[in-house]
């Protein structure tokens, strides 16, 4: 429904109407002040969806600035539409997460969906083929219908999206906990490669150049997008359906191939951006502010497929799968051509200007002229008071929590059967990862693996993050989960070149969950310096609470590696009967945030497991040298779990089994969760020169013909022993069996 007769501007002070777009009342008289009178309707829209925390970080740019974003390869840090590494040969690699969080808890199929959309036009309008898509799920136990409906839903919403594109969706994580009950986290990340002549910026330059809008037409869904992004969820939310937009991934295909075609075959463009969030108001006022420009143009040409919209609703739409462009004026034709080819709209609807504001015109009328830096760079920037919540002095004077294990046997299958550890195939199997043909390694192993065509090299991809540590501790469990992904790209026999980060948080207001989020961002800042991983883009995702209650702590890293040669590629799985089975790294009985742990307690405290980034650093190091010389078999980094899971995922196929002898006390070294870990396997004819080369990896058993698990202590005395029928029925069916339980 149209708002036929919008406030006038002193209605809108008067009534401060204002607070329902989000502005604060410092934040409208900052908005008087800047532009010099009050402002009308539309200006107040622009204001709000702009300054809102999706689009203007303004409660995280000050911990952002502790990211370390430089690089050797860096081509394209944080900034544009998604970040560039450089991978030799003239190539690069282009990759960005983003959340979906707020909109799939109240939409969860299109919420995913468009999810999926948007970071893959972040992708491919810096002029990148997109070539892989992950994604990092979380959500409460699948205990409840309502739970469980979110996981199908959004399950089927990123599948149906992807699917459809022809990218294929090649890894991710998954991971369960009674935090994510109201507030599920849906995060995308899209992996591109581009020829580095071929890259573009999101920028308006050259005053009497044309602003062109292609691709779908305009509606009212996702008005306010932005901003109800950056509120917390209530019972209030589900009146917010509209607010979630609707994703057609046919239209998207047309879309990507038409402005790939128009990158590579037209010189013709000077600027390119997706309509994300904030549509319209963030790609127009950001080009022009980037390039110390401004646009004007004409609402009445902007392609509608609603009738008797207004300029505040298109402006604030959140339609999906459109872009705009900055194209030479007078070549306008040649854009023209390509976008009819694809049967997509391509429309003049506006003209970059000297003067650097954003002067939109509507049926004759000026409906808004403003600042365009104002909108885009000059947002405000708070400093939010920080303070230790009291749980955490707490947990850290806890004495060390020691499980009791009666079963071996028992307690390893009861972990298998958890959620967060439990196969994900149910998951993967509903999403097109062979698509294209380049996927080297399917979801399921460390980090997953796309063949570059025409090279030797390939691309590793990972997204990680284990929330429960960083909610013990969260400069500890930051630089865990950086480490931690690193860890699985260098399984795979990558070296990690880059971050992108997803940084899902509650409330930034209340003191403690921003002291969260600073004391996170140390610890990745410290962890990315010391394993030379830069953050190269990423997105903020605050306010995900429900009912005052916020998730876990959950910075989730998307990092990519970089393959030199296919031959190096390495997997979990243990290959041949007769290799040698190496722990690499000490186990200690390190319990607090376990899956041990909460599966007996159903409640996580404690101190986390403790991380010394040298020895990360000289491990990764060196098992990637043994990699890279032909030394290694099969490699698995030790993760939730602890040993006990890392060696029955490595039998999990069937092929050979294991038999392995364990020298420490039992429940530590079998399922606490030390970190810098790694399972490999090495054929005894390279034993030698491993062990010369990874100087604190012990044997601890081999590979054997026979399948299954057996493992025993020093005195032979048996530990547990599990056949490949038992370790596969509690893996593989724990994550149908929950969904068709009526519980």
């Amino acid at each position: 429904m149209s708002l036929q007769h919008e406030p006038t501007s002193s209605q809108i002070k008067e009534q401060k109407l204002y607070r329902e777009m989000g502005l604060s009342d410092s934040e409208f008289e900052l908005v008087e002040k800047i532009i010099g009178r009050l402002p009308n309707w539309t200006e107040t829209g622009l204001f709000s969806v702009m300054w809102s925390e999706h689009c203007s970080y303004k409660n995280s740019k000050p911990v952002l600035s502790k990211f370390p974003t430089k690089g050797e390869r860096v081509l394209q840090g944080p900034g544009e539409g998604a970040g560039i590494v450089d991978i030799g040969d003239g190539q690069a690699v282009v990759f960005k997460i983003e959340s979906h969080n707020h909109p799939s808890a109240i939409e969860p199929y299109q919420g995913a969906a468009t999810g999926v959309g948007g970071i893959i036009r972040d992708v491919f309008s810096m002029g990148a083929r997109p070539i892989a898509m992950l994604n990092s799920l979380r959500f409460g136990e699948l205990e409840s219908p309502r739970v469980k409906y979110l996981f199908e839903q959004v399950v089927a919403g990123i599948a149906g999206y992807g699917n459809c594109i022809g990218i294929p969706t090649v890894g991710g994580e998954v991971q369960f906990d009674p935090s994510y009950e109201g507030n599920p986290l849906v995060n995308a990340m899209c992996v591109g490669l581009i020829d580095h002549k071929d890259i573009k910026k999101g920028q308006a330059k050259g005053a009497g150049n044309s602003v062109m809008y292609v691709g779908a037409k305009t509606g009212r869904d996702g008005i306010h997008g932005a901003t109800f992004a950056s509120e917390e969820l209530s019972e209030a939310s589900e009146e917010k359906r509209p607010a979630v937009q609707v994703g057609d991934p046919f239209m998207e295909k047309l879309v990507m191939e038409a402005c790939l075609e128009l990158i590579h075959n037209c010189d013709a463009l000077v600027g390119i951006q997706d309509m994300g969030a904030a549509g319209l108001t963030s790609s127009s006022a950001e080009m022009a502010s980037k390039a110390g420009m401004g646009i004007e143009m004409n609402l009445d040409l902007i392609p509608q497929r609603e009738t008797g919209m207004t300029a505040y609703e298109m402006m604030l739409s959140e339609s999906q799968e459109r872009m705009l462009l900055v194209v030479e004026n007078g070549r306008e034709h040649e854009v023209e051509k390509i976008f009819a080819k694809w049967d997509l709209d391509c429309v003049t609807v506006g003209t970059v200007i000297e003067e650097q504001v954003l002067r939109l015109t509507h049926q004759g009328e000026i409906v808004a002229d403003v600042p365009v830096d104002a909108l885009a760079e000059d947002a405000p920037v708070y400093h939010k008071p920080s303070k230790e919540p009291a749980y955490y002095a707490e947990f850290q004077a806890q004495e060390e929590y020691i499980p009791e294990v009666t079963s071996f046997k028992s307690t390893l299958l009861s972990l298998l059967e958890q959620p967060t550890i439990a196969s994900k195939e149910w998951v993967y199997n509903q999403y097109d990862y062979m698509v294209r043909t380049n996927t080297v390694v399917a979801p399921g192993s460390d980090a997953a693996v796309v063949r570059i065509r025409g090279t030797k090299k390939a691309l590793a991809m990972t997204t990680d993050c284990n929330s429960r540590y960083l909610y013990l501790d969260p400069e500890v469990g930051g630089k865990i989960a950086v480490a931690e992904a690193a860890r699985n790209l260098v399984c795979s026999g990558a070296k990690p070149l880059a971050v992108t980060d997803c940084l899902n948080f509650g409330n930034p207001e209340k003191p403690e969950i921003f002291w969260q989020l600073e004391k996170s961002a140390d610890g990745m800042s410290a962890a990315c310096t010391k394993l030379e991983t830069p953050v190269i883009g990423g997105n903020v995702s605050l306010y995900n609470e429900t009912n005052g209650v916020a998730v876990y702590p959950t910075p989730v890293i998307g990092m990519v590696g970089l393959i030199e040669d296919t031959k190096h590629i390495v997997t979990q799985s243990f290959k041949e009967a007769g290799d040698i089975i190496y722990l690499i790294g000490d186990s200690k009985p390190e319990f607090g945030g376990s899956e041990l742990q909460k599966m007996k307690e159903g409640r996580i405290f404690g101190k986390a497991p403790h991380i010394d980034l040298e020895v990360e650093e000289n491990r990764q190091r060196d098992l990637l040298e043994a990699i890279q010389k032909g030394l290694i078999a099969s490699a698995h980094d030790v993760a939730e779990g602890g040993l006990s899971v890392a060696l029955a995922e490595s039998v999990m196929d069937g092929k050979v089994g294991a038999s392995v002898t364990l020298t420490d006390e039992p429940i530590g070294s079998l399922f606490g969760e030390s970190q810098s870990r790694f399972l490999v396997t090495v054929k005894p004819e390279n034993q030698d020169e491993f062990q010369q080369l990874v100087k604190d990896a012990k044997i601890i058993g081999f590979v054997r013909s026979e399948s299954g698990l057996a493992i025993d202590n020093e005195q032979g005395e048996e530990l547990l022993s599990c056949t490949l029928q038992e370790l596969q029925d509690a893996w593989k069916g724990a994550i149908p069996c929950l969904l068709t339980s009526k519980v």
